[in-house]
């Protein structure tokens, strides 16, 4: 089996609809992926559909999710959450929280950016973003337009969008303890994201992980285009310490971002023990 349990639409900083991610990971070869877009479900009901209309003896799994914003300490960090109930009304209010804050924050950044001699507008990136919530890979690709910076990725640096760069502004961020709870409380299992991802600023410690362990997170996310492979080794050895699962996952973003869809992945029975785990929502099959 091949499992990537990362990806997004463009219900959140995506250019892929839902559907089309199906298709996507259908042509990727890949038997599972997980639907996981920045703080909302809202392309769940968009993805199932496409799933229940593949055609023939064509067959693909789809895990719903999320990618929580967090912060501890100052040092953001984001969390995944899979196969939680939407419904839940706790959780559902602060995913809300923290979308209803995007948006302010997304034009004061837009804002810092022009201060700094961008020729980007609020407009634009509003139509980047199209129906998605707004988000920095949005801005990112605004700059790119305007020819300040020639990737998405180039955007992300101290110069601009990076945590703590220049343009950066602080939005709602979830601490992880309070997200891990009430994801468990939702039925969902959390895993950590990109944890070693150094090029995106300051990382978690590993003492905080271990608080984190404690405090129930299942798993952290090795296998990651953002890590490099002493990243890797030393990440394993610490989730081996605190007796959490390793996840691998591509991340996928379409065509904001370079690495492929499956690029990554999880170990079948990795991903057997995270469902073990889950109560509030069951994978979507075909």
């Amino acid at each position: 089996m091949r499992i990537d349990l990362h990806a997004h639409s463009n219900a959140s900083d995506g250019t892929d609809s839902p559907a089309e991610l199906v298709a996507a990971a259908v042509a990727a070869g890949l038997d599972v992926v997980a639907l996981t877009d920045h703080d909302t479900v809202a392309g769940h009901a968009e993805a199932a559909g496409a799933v229940h209309a593949l055609p023939g003896d064509t067959r693909l799994t789809v895990v719903p999710g999320a990618e929580l914003s967090c912060v501890v300490d100052g040092v953001s960090m984001h969390l995944l959450a899979y196969l939680f109930d939407p419904e839940e009304p706790e959780f559902a209010a602060e995913r809300e929280l923290v979308r209803t804050d995007r948006f302010r924050r997304g034009r004061a950044v837009v804002e810092r950016c022009r201060e700094l001699g961008a020729d980007i507008g609020w407009e634009q990136v509003q139509r980047i973003a199209g129906a998605g919530s707004v988000g920095r890979p949005h801005i990112a690709s605004a700059l790119v337009e305007a020819g300040v910076v020639a990737t998405v990725s180039d955007a992300f640096t101290p110069e601009w969008l990076a945590n703590g760069g220049r343009a950066d502004v602080r939005k709602h961020e979830t601490d992880p303890v309070e997200a891990i709870r009430l994801v468990r409380a939702a039925g969902g299992v959390p895993v950590f994201a990109h944890p070693g991802a150094v090029k995106r600023g300051r990382t978690v410690p590993d003492a905080v992980i271990a608080d984190l362990a404690a405090a129930g997170l299942a798993a952290l996310e090795v296998d990651h285009t953002d890590h490099d492979e002493q990243t890797r080794v030393r990440l394993r050895g610490l989730a081996g310490e605190l007796g959490l699962l390793v996840t691998g996952s591509s991340d996928y973003h379409g065509t904001r971002k370079t690495v492929r869809l499956g690029a990554h992945t999880t170990d079948p029975a990795v991903y057997e023990a995270l469902l073990a785990q889950a109560t509030g929502a069951k994978p979507i099959e075909r």
